[in-house]
């Protein structure tokens, strides 16, 4: 699995965060998703591996913008993926 960490810019309230993870279930096959707008960043966990233009071309045109994308493996832990 992997975790991917992206940094955003645009995200003001919990709709938005509601908002952005449509954006990113509509072009990535995603196994957990959780955004939080205080912290502008969404982490998905997935077993594919977006490029970075796939990643930022989900948000084109939402008024979203991506700062930055880290990856690393996601661990699985008794509570889920982490």
């Amino acid at each position: 699995m992997n975790k991917i960490e992206i940094n955003i810019d645009g995200m003001m309230c919990g709709m938005c965060e509601a908002h952005v993870n449509d954006l990113f279930r509509r072009h990535i096959k995603i196994k957990k998703i959780k955004s939080n707008h205080y912290m502008k960043k969404t982490i998905i966990i997935t077993e594919e591996d977006p490029s970075d233009e796939l990643i930022k071309s989900s948000l084109e045109g939402s008024g979203y913008n991506v700062l930055n994308i880290f990856r690393t493996k996601a661990r699985k832990t008794l509570l889920g993926y982490k």
